[in-house]
């Protein structure tokens, strides 16, 4: 064969690859496209738009795995120098048909059949047939995307021309979205069901976590009840309150590490099985002194906090409180709760009004029970009420553990489950958390901001700061002005009017925890491990209208991903707590 012959053949075979790229890249780009609006679709809940969207994803993926599938594509993924350029193109668009394929078209065919407004109907709880039948589709569909976002994570961007580079990273970043959204859909649609007493009545004892004493899952868990949950109907049964559990002597056993930082009261006291972060370990000491208490045993522990409650009235309307519970409290708080005053009045008003403990509590029982009859009527839109719960849940104001361990093990993997340790945790990890020192209810009165502070590497580790202001907004009459049992009236050493707290920080697994400054000044703090977190605590005592700030540093940190906070919930929104992280000045590498 002569040169021009060879040529001739290299010219065509160039034009012929680049006919593929082009119709690779034409046809990705137009299913791109439909993702959004497929977005859009399930977002306006159009099944049918979903549909038609889906039928054309499928045929441009298709026709972009065919061209990829092209001999001559093939050959030229062998090539050296360029052929991984084509290989990484191939895998894109297998990928992005197997998607579509296995991932969106079974996922509209689940969305067809549920319709989340069906979910719930009115007067009979949480329809949860749909979801049942959705779950092998969600599986497949989780399984086929991981899939696909793996393929796509081991291919190595950096080798790569940047034409091909961008929308490979693009491609691997939507994917891995989708991967995390699909696997949760998949998780609650294996768990949830059997959790909702779907195929036999469940019943979970629920704390409701009182934020104007701190704990550090939240706020002491003074009111308790049962709520039992039968086919999706929810209904309040038993209600009690912490003091009224009582002391447990032998004490609840709790892991040594643990009980080192927080003392035996986490097993004692029902009151103080919260001073741990670590919610499965709180719901866990819980569950066993309910059961020794009362001889009843419950098949999980539910948390929530005022101001989750006022997210869910906020979506499902206000409540009105038991007729009898008012005249119990002779009407000295509100007959109806809203999302504007169900957190003033659970968590400052009803100590303002009544002195008697055990009402206080009857209140606290009484309002969640018109707040989950509420939700099993199916009152509110079903999207804001599960928008509420979700938030609520991401904020760790809602928390939820199992005693069944397959059920525990899928919590474990989302912020409900309330876990500081383990493989649900990033990597770079840090958390704050508040324990009340004072023996009162003055965390109402008390701000805070919670900032990390990303220090200059040493000795090739990172170190990072975490900053720690509160100040105490009580009147400075809040000795008089405040009841005693909101300042705790001295009884426990602590000036009435004055907040005690004990901070403690986490950081990332294998760091240390290396100085504490208070004020500005260098302190001694208790230094242990949880978990292999390092874990740094200081006492902080604030008089009205004071304020303080505590630096703990730590150091050694040898992860390199981008650092996550996590806080106690308190009374003020999170985002007002959260400050951004803030970086040091360093000088360059010499």
């Amino acid at each position: 064969m002569g040169v021009g012959a060879l040529l001739f053949l290299a010219a065509g075979g160039t034009a012929w690859l680049a006919l593929k790229g082009h119709t690779i890249s034409t046809e990705l780009g137009a299913a791109s496209a439909l993702v959004s609006a497929l977005k859009d679709n399930v977002v306006d809940n159009d099944a049918p738009a979903a549909a038609e969207n889906v039928s054309a994803l499928k045929a441009h993926t298709k026709r972009a795995r065919e061209a990829a599938a092209d001999p001559l594509w093939t050959i030229a993924g062998e090539l050296p120098w360029i052929g991984a350029n084509f290989q990484a193109t191939t895998i894109v668009a297998t990928s992005a048909d197997d998607v579509a394929q296995l991932g969106a078209a079974p996922l509209v065919s689940v969305f067809e059949t549920l319709d989340i407004k069906s979910t719930r109907t009115e007067g009979e709880g949480i329809k949860l047939t749909p979801l049942v039948e959705a779950e092998p589709s969600l599986k497949a569909a989780a399984h086929a995307v991981r899939q696909s976002s793996n393929r796509l994570s081991s291919i190595d961007a950096e080798a790569l021309i940047p034409q091909i580079a961008s929308p490979l990273i693009e491609a691997r970043d939507q994917l891995t979205t989708l991967r995390d959204g699909l696997d949760s859909a998949a998780d609650i649609a294996s768990i949830l069901p059997a959790m909702m007493g779907e195929q036999a009545p469940r019943s979970y004892l629920l704390l409701i976590q009182n934020n104007a004493e701190a704990r550090a899952t939240g706020g002491i868990p003074g009111a308790l009840a049962v709520l039992s949950v039968d086919r999706g109907k929810l209904s309040l049964g038993s209600q009690s309150s912490a003091s009224a559990v009582g002391t447990f002597t032998p004490v609840v056993s709790v892991d040594a590490e643990q009980e080192g930082i927080y003392s035996v009261r986490l097993g004692k006291f029902m009151q103080d099985v919260n001073l741990t972060p670590d919610y499965p370990t709180a719901a866990r000491t819980a569950q066993e002194m309910w059961e020794r208490k009362t001889g009843n045993k419950v098949d999980g522990v539910l948390s929530i906090d005022p101001v989750a409650l006022g997210y869910v009235l906020e979506a499902a309307g206000s409540v009105s409180v038991d007729p009898a519970i008012d005249v119990a409290i002779a009407g000295r708080l509100p007959t109806e709760l809203t999302a504007k005053n169900v957190v003033r009045t659970l968590l400052s008003d009803v100590y303002l009004q009544i002195d008697e403990p055990e009402l206080q509590d009857v209140y606290f029982a009484g309002v969640a029970k018109e707040v989950f009859e509420k939700l099993s009527a199916g009152a509110g839109d079903t999207e804001k009420v599960i928008a509420s719960l979700t938030r609520g849940a991401g904020e760790h104001r809602v928390q939820l553990w199992s005693t069944n361990a397959g059920e525990q093990a899928v919590l474990a993997k989302y912020p409900l489950s309330g876990s500081v340790t383990g493989d649900s945790i990033s990597p770079a990890q840090f958390g704050v958390y508040f324990n009340d020192g004072t023996g009162a209810k003055m965390d109402y009165h008390v701000k805070r901001t919670v900032q990390l502070i990303e220090e200059c590497p040493a000795n090739g580790y990172a170190a990072v700061k975490v900053r720690i202001t509160s100040t105490n907004t009580a009147p400075k009459d809040a000795a008089t002005s405040l009841p005693p049992y909101v300042t705790g009236g001295g009884a426990f050493g602590v000036p009435a009017g004055s907040v005690q707290t004990n901070v403690i920080a986490y950081g990332p697994v294998q760091s240390n925890v290396e100085t504490a400054f208070v004020g500005g000044k260098k302190t001694g703090f208790a230094s242990q491990r949880h978990g292999g977190r390092p874990v740094g605590v200081v006492t902080v005592r604030l008089a009205p209208g004071e304020s303080s700030t505590v630096d703990f540093t730590f150091g050694k940190i040898v992860q390199h991903t981008e650092p996550k906070l996590s806080v106690t919930p308190t009374v003020q929104a999170l985002k007002d707590v959260l400050l951004d992280t803030a970086l040091t000045k360093c000088a360059p590498a010499s």
